[in-house]
């Protein structure tokens, strides 16, 4: 699974500043879930060639006899969540009392800890880290989060810290044909109950199997013949271990099961209103191409008035999952539950597929008639061919002329005519564009072969009429 790194501190340190910038490296997606995770937001970012979830954590503050109470809860549970863990502290402050309960109570928690010495900008950077061995956590680094300075030095140091780097699933887990299948949602919505009617008691195979993440269960199982990978985020074991524990939510276990999975399940509750959080998880999952399929539990009981909200809320709230199929399920009662196996086979199928060059460029060639690219200067844009360039999502690569002045708008028109043309369901479809190079461009004295003739031909056109 992706390594975990939490930035902690006092407030006004830098953490927000050094979190931007890492995950802005990736331009990636900042998961911020309002109200659950009020003080932490989780992202996407690079450390040196290396993928990782980071977290970033309001400001540590205030001195208490009990170390706990130093720790605002929610910075103490992304120390639990972390690999590694960024301690920041502010080199134009100095060193406090703060800094050193809070560099006290990370010593005890046993995680690898990197010393950052923030604000290196106009102070003598040896002479103000001096104090800081004081601290016990090694020589502090230097950095400037909001100038970019030092991050070299503090990539090669995390690298020596993070796990060794690994597949989301070893050959032991999942084989290659093996379907990886992540449920998710926020608490309460009926994920255990989901999971264990999937498991229900017609199984083949269900069993546990540890050591494959910190947090998450993988469980193989086999379904009519065909064998999934279940990915489980809220901690799920046997049956006789089930308890009201399972519904505490873990963004962090959430966001690496997107990550691992083919085909992700999204429940929602149908007797709650469709809130941030569930939009912020969906569009995660949406930013990170997977397949989907959304599962509506609770339905039942619900009267015909209440079932027409929450397809309006779907609409409404999740316009951008047009691409997912949609269900509705009990999963307390069962009912729609085994729908559910065929809708992710198809996403699966759709999402893995293999598309003829041949068959894309026809397809290519209709949209391209059916709806013409807009005209830019005067020129319109012209679209060639297309071929396929990756799968889980699928990649649809289109060559042209000016492919890079291409619309957003139109470039959705693409992508839903190639979902819709090739029957693509549960899955996004990803279009990105190829502009041939001109070997005229920027040779403004270079003329084309025809333009040489008609000079010449000019020329002697001009010297004949003189005489």
């Amino acid at each position: 699974m992706l390594p975990v790194i939490a930035l902690v501190g006092r407030p006004n340190v830098g953490k927000s500043t050094l979190f931007n910038r890492l995950t802005r490296s990736r331009d990636a997606l900042v998961a911020d879930y309002p109200g659950l995770t009020r003080d932490r937001q989780y992202g996407d970012a690079m450390i040196g060639e290396r993928r990782c979830i980071v977290i970033d954590t309001g400001g540590l503050g205030g001195v208490s006899d009990n170390l706990e109470g130093l720790m605002a809860q929610h910075a103490w549970q992304a120390v639990e969540e972390a690999d590694l863990v960024y301690f920041l502290v502010d080199l134009h402050d100095g060193l406090t009392a703060i800094d050193e309960a809070i560099a006290t109570a990370l010593r005890r928690t046993g995680k690898p800890v990197l010393l950052i010495a923030n604000k290196i900008d106009g102070v003598n950077s040896e002479v103000a880290r001096a104090e800081f061995h004081a601290l016990g956590l090694g020589e502090p680094l230097p950095l400037s989060a909001s100038q970019g300075r030092g991050f070299t030095l503090l990539a090669e140091r995390s690298l020596e810290h993070l796990p060794a780097d690994e597949q989301p699933v070893t050959s032991a887990v999942a084989e290659p044909d093996r379907i990886r299948v992540a449920v998710v949602g926020r608490p309460n919505v009926g994920k255990s109950t989901l999971i264990n009617r999937m498991l229900g008691e017609d199984r083949v195979l269900a069993f546990d199997l540890p050591g494959t993440t910190r947090d998450s269960i993988f469980i193989p199982f086999e379904r009519d013949g065909t064998d999934f990978t279940l990915i489980d985020t809220a901690g799920v074991r046997r049956r006789s271990r089930v308890s009201e524990a399972i519904e505490k939510f873990s963004v962090i276990k959430t966001l690496q099961a997107i990550d691992a999975a083919n085909v992700v399940i999204l429940v929602l509750d149908a007797q709650l209103e469709i809130s941030e959080q569930d939009a912020n998880l969906a569009g995660y999952i949406a930013d990170k191409g997977r397949a989907l399929v959304v599962a509506v539990n609770k339905w039942d009981g619900l009267d015909e008035h209440d079932r027409s909200q929450i397809k309006e809320q779907l609409d409404r709230r999740l316009p951008f999952l047009d691409f997912a199929t949609t269900t509705y399920i009990s999963a307390l009662h069962g009912s729609g539950v085994g729908d559910l196996f065929p809708l992710v086979i198809a996403a699966y199928t759709a999402a893995t597929q293999e598309l003829p060059t041949p068959r894309l460029s026809d397809l290519l060639e209709q949209a391209v008639q059916k709806h013409q690219p807009p005209l830019v200067h005067g020129r319109r844009i012209k679209l060639r061919y297309a071929h396929q360039g990756g799968r889980n999502p699928p990649v649809i690569v289109i060559h042209g002329n000016q492919t890079e002045r291409v619309p957003a708008a139109y470039k959705r028109y693409l992508s839903r005519f190639f979902r819709d043309a090739l029957s693509l369901s549960g899955t996004p479809v990803r279009i990105e564009f190829r502009t041939g190079s001109n070997p005229y461009k920027d040779k403004k004295n270079r003329l084309t072969p025809r333009q040489v003739k008609r000079k010449v031909r000019l020329k002697r056109f001009v010297k004949k009429n003189k005489k």
